[in-house]
């Protein structure tokens, strides 16, 4: 008769407080079958006697047609299964949940399953009764939830040794996908001792992630262990808008600023930051690294300052997590050399307080008043003149009766 075929499968226990315990390695023969369970097995690890740790299973028709469950076994008496009544017809597809409770008596593994049916579905379950905690984790387990393909998330751990000697972790590994920052090893506890490290999670497709974290001693035995998840999701788009930016003629040394928008979809997006590879443009008006909910736009602001005469081009380039390459708008504006036309004159040979200065683009007038006090002294600088323009400038004096004498002689200033 022909061997069935098998498969070698080692099963990590993980506590309840995280700590991973046992390596458990049997053989089972393929069996078909229409029920599917997610997760595919039930790990309690290190549960301390006296309590109880609760999770839950989903059962799933996989199959074609319908099936009733009508018989349920529990293979250990320290496991209970709740929150499901039998009989129970599933339809193709169709699932349900349930929980399943361990709670030790002893100190000792308490491996078992539920089977359903008989043979036609089986839950693994893997549970270590323990006096008391050892090394534990805090959190017991680290959930990162949906971070963007490409993206990274971080958390932070927390191992305390609460036995009443020192303990070293000498090695360690974790899970591909995730990792570690800040660990140091080897890395000795003194009793009642903590450390904190961070874990980050860099999903590199969509979907679900599993993963574990496993601290060991010199000789290999599992001193900690802290499980790990997460769902890694579509990344994001980010568009920005305008795609370029003219600021037009600009005077020299002032500035000039127009509006933008950053816009996610798909999924929310990260932009870390925004660089400008022409030190005359500026970015501002929001504060980086900022977050853009899909659907949603934050808006900025872009400046030109111009130092000198003549064009001037460049480009922010935003740098985020979403898909692609990294977005870039164009930027272009002109520093015009800013004029100014200085004026003297000579002083009133009767009493005054003060002067006006008046100005026209016609000789002879009409002049309109430039400064909005009078001027005590015998010049005055106009900054508010235009390039290719010609100006008419006179000027009067004002008496402490505030008498204003006529207009004096008029002076011309060509703008180039």
């Amino acid at each position: 008769m022909q061997a069935l075929p098998h498969r070698i499968i080692r099963a990590l226990v993980f506590s309840a407080a995280g700590a991973l315990l046992l390596l458990v390695s049997s053989q089972s023969a393929f069996a078909a079958t229409q029920l599917t369970f997610n997760p595919t097995s039930l790990r309690f690890g290190e549960v301390v006697i006296g309590s109880q740790t609760t999770l839950t299973a989903t059962m799933t028709n996989s199959g074609t047609a319908a099936i009733t469950i009508s018989t349920m076994n529990v293979s250990s008496a320290a496991y209970t299964v709740s929150q499901i009544s039998l009989p129970l017809t599933l339809d193709p597809g169709e699932s349900a949940s349930f929980n399943v409770s361990f709670s030790p008596v002893s100190t000792r593994v308490s491996n078992g399953n539920v089977s359903f049916n008989g043979s036609s579905g089986r839950l693994n379950l893997y549970g270590w009764g323990a006096a008391s905690q050892s090394v534990f984790p805090n959190p017991a387990s680290l959930a990162f939830g949906e971070v963007s393909s490409g993206g990274t998330a971080s958390a932070y751990v927390t191992v305390t040794n609460a036995t009443s000697h020192s303990t070293t972790i000498s090695q360690n590994s974790i899970s591909s996908q995730f990792a570690t920052s800040g660990l140091t090893l080897p890395l000795t506890l003194a009793a009642g001792q903590s450390f904190t490290f961070q874990i980050t999670f860099s999903p590199t497709s969509v979907g679900p992630v599993l993963g574990v974290f496993e601290g060991r001693s010199s000789n290999s035995a599992l001193i900690v262990g802290v499980p790990l998840s997460g769902t890694g999701s579509a990344a994001g788009q980010l568009t920005v808008s305008p795609p370029s930016i003219n600021f037009g003629n600009v005077n020299d040394g002032t500035t000039a600023s127009q509006s933008g928008t950053m816009t996610a979809s798909g999924a929310s997006v990260t932009v870390s930051s925004v660089t400008s590879n022409n030190g005359v443009f500026g970015f501002t008006g929001v504060q980086l690294p900022v977050t853009i909910g899909a659907g949603q736009n934050v808006g900025y602001t872009a400046t030109f300052t111009p130092q000198n005469s003549g064009s001037a081009s460049g480009a922010f380039t935003f740098t985020s997590n979403a898909s692609g390459s990294s977005p870039s708008q164009s930027l272009s504006g002109t520093g015009v050399a800013q004029h100014q036309v200085s004026l003297a004159w000579d002083a009133s040979t009767s009493p005054v307080v003060g002067y006006n200065v008046y100005r026209g683009v016609k000789s002879g007038g009409p002049y309109s008043k430039l400064n909005s006090a009078l001027d005590p002294s015998t010049s005055y600088v106009d900054g508010s003149v235009a390039s290719a323009q010609t100006y008419y400038y006179v000027t009067t004096a004002v008496d402490s009766g505030g008498m204003e004498s006529g207009y004096s002689n008029q002076v011309k200033a060509v703008i180039p």
